[in-house]
């Protein structure tokens, strides 16, 4: 009986360390639509901690380039929960970066999802839009929120 209870621990233990936090991880870059070409150009997506962690901060960065001027837009951020859609906020692109921006650039947006959030696979529409509504770049990533959650009990 002691190796079936040794097995269920290593087993658990094995659980744990998929389900925690494993830093960040680059995302591939996949444009809304495919063969536009969008004047800012996005170059990587990083998910800081990845899986995010309920009820603890989350660092979005996309990097990013354009050959334009950008003083003001907006950043339109979208987020499903499988096919349903979720949330939706729209923030003041000078906010997230440096203005102007012109040649490569960061944006870092900084989340904290409610210790009651769902853990599962999650996709994130960000759509930036410049001074007259002009769509200047669209991509989805999808992230994962973990099952452990902060102060978690074993």
């Amino acid at each position: 009986m002691a190796t079936k209870q040794h097995f269920l621990l290593l087993a658990a233990a094995a659980t744990l360390l998929l389900l925690l936090p494993s830093g960040s991880t680059a995302t591939a870059v996949e444009y809304c639509k495919k063969g536009r070409d969008y004047p800012v150009k996005v170059s990587g997506v990083e998910v800081v901690p990845d899986p995010v962690v309920r009820g603890e901060p989350a660092t979005f960065k996309i990097s990013a380039s354009t050959d334009k001027n950008i003083t003001t837009g907006k950043l339109v951020v979208d987020v499903a929960y499988f096919i349903f859609h979720v949330h939706s906020e729209t923030h003041n692109f000078c906010d997230e970066t440096s203005c102007p921006a012109t040649g490569e650039f960061m944006l870092a947006s900084q989340q904290t999802l409610p210790s009651f959030t769902p853990p599962g696979s999650y996709t994130l529409t960000m759509k930036l839009l410049g001074d007259s509504n002009e769509e200047l770049t669209c991509i989805p990533f999808g992230f994962s929120i973990g099952f452990v959650t902060p102060n978690a009990i074993f």
